[in-house]
């Protein structure tokens, strides 16, 4: 006796057997689906490699942290800044390793106009001391003891056949001292001269030796 052939199975949601149509659309819209899954699935696996292989390039590309130290062409600054000035500004002379970090003319409440250029004593790349340079036009008595931190000559000494007044506050840590922690002062009629650093002796009377030709005799 031949077995009958069994029902389709009733689908819940419909109630009743599928129609030929309503299955081929069942199993194609399975297919949609599962496609879909796998395209993402796909794009979040690309998108992971490409993060990890980014990390990786970090890791590996040198790169250089350290801060770059600038260098200012203070002659060109002073050429442009002359005309602003009636004496003439003083430009130091000085062997490569030193850098400008700064130029400026500064004018105070006190109405003396200020040159100024900061340099850096530069090796292998790094900043070993640092010198600065201020020329004030009718300056005062005033405007020079701010200027060197409010402190009194310590002596005179004869720097590039320029006698200078010397304050030497080298026994005070670098901290307390600051960067007037060794100051040279040479006045003129119309111009007051400052060199000042916080580092050696030697290192600001190097700027000053390379400016001490452009200072009028007295």
């Amino acid at each position: 006796m031949a077995e009958r052939p069994q029902d389709p199975p009733v689908v819940a949601e419909l109630g009743r057997p599928e129609t030929p149509e309503e299955t081929a659309a069942r199993k194609a819209e399975s297919s949609r689906k599962y496609r879909q899954r796998k395209t993402i699935q796909n794009l979040i696996a690309a998108l992971g490699v490409s993060v990890v292989l980014m990390f990786v390039m970090v890791l590996i590309v040198p790169r250089n942290d350290a801060e770059e130290i600038p260098d200012i062409d203070f002659a060109a600054a002073a050429e442009e800044a002359q005309p602003q000035f009636e004496v003439p500004l003083v430009v130091p002379e000085l062997s490569e390793n030193w850098q400008s970090n700064g130029t400026e003319i500064r004018t105070g409440n006190d109405d003396v106009t200020e040159w100024y250029i900061g340099l850096l004593d530069v090796v292998d790349d790094n900043a070993q001391q640092f010198v600065g340079i201020r020329q004030g036009v009718n300056a005062n008595d005033t405007w020079t003891y701010d200027k060197v931190g409010n402190r009194t000559p310590t002596g005179t000494t004869e720097v590039g056949g320029v006698m200078w007044d010397e304050y030497d506050y080298t026994e005070l840590s670098r901290e307390d001292a600051g960067n007037n922690r060794y100051v040279l002062v040479a006045t003129r009629d119309d111009a007051t001269y400052i060199v000042f650093g916080s580092g050696s002796v030697e290192s600001v009377q190097e700027v000053a030796a390379s400016i001490a030709d452009q200072i009028p005799a007295n």
